[in-house]
């Protein structure tokens, strides 16, 4: 049996690649999804509580979460996890910059 590599089947160059499919040519065929809304969630930590608990919260509470100070926040896509990040002040707003892309398996 023939040894192949990867690499034996991927097109050398632009010519060759045809009608790929899913292989967008340059940004300008990625245009129609431009405009498509996504949430864009930045979650500092969780908690878990009884409802006993959650009920007795009231002003000036503390709920205590699973992060420590400096550690990297979640930053999720439609509830995909696609990033980490840190928190920063921008003028008089919170923001998130990305300090770690995920990569994900596509099932």
């Amino acid at each position: 049996m023939p040894d192949f590599e990867l690499n034996d089947f991927k097109p050398e160059n632009e010519e060759q690649r045809g009608d790929i499919p899913d292989t967008p040519r340059s940004a300008r065929d990625l245009e129609a999804v431009y405009d498509i809304p996504v949430q864009v969630s930045a979650v500092l930590g969780k908690a878990t509580m009884q409802v006993n608990q959650l009920l007795k919260l009231g002003r000036g509470a503390v709920v205590e979460l699973d992060r420590k100070v400096g550690e990297a926040i979640d930053i999720y896509v439609n509830n995909r996890l696609v990033a980490r990040g840190e928190v920063v002040v921008v003028e008089d707003r919170l923001g998130v910059t990305m300090t770690e892309i995920i990569k994900t398996e596509r099932s």
